[in-house]
């Protein structure tokens, strides 16, 4: 079902569970059930929650289709950037600046 995609993108983005719970609305038993594989069919709207966040789309997480990778919004960046600010150091602060900064 994409596991490895949800576990691959959450530790791209340096996302705890529990960060991702907050994130995406979908409550941490649930998000952890979804983990483990305890749960083999998520509900629709929890895995579009959970995609949204880590930039996916749906087709991501269908093992036998073409994958395709979406930029996180703007409004997901922000969320990301707003709730983990006070555990940055000043040069990820800064590395962040300057990313935004580019031309690139």
């Amino acid at each position: 079902m994409g596991l490895e995609k949800i576990h691959e993108y959450k530790k791209k983005l340096g996302l705890t569970s529990a960060e991702l719970s907050e994130i995406s609305g979908v409550s941490l038993g649930t998000l952890n059930k979804i983990l483990s594989g305890a749960t083999k069919d998520p509900k629709l709207e929890t895995l579009k929650a959970i995609a949204r966040v880590l930039g996916l789309s749906l087709d991501d997480f269908d093992d036998n289709s073409q994958k395709i990778i979406n930029e996180p919004t703007y409004d997901d960046i922000q969320s990301l950037i707003a709730s983990n600010v006070k555990k940055f150091t000043l040069e990820q602060k800064q590395d962040i600046i300057r990313t935004l900064l580019s031309d690139d």
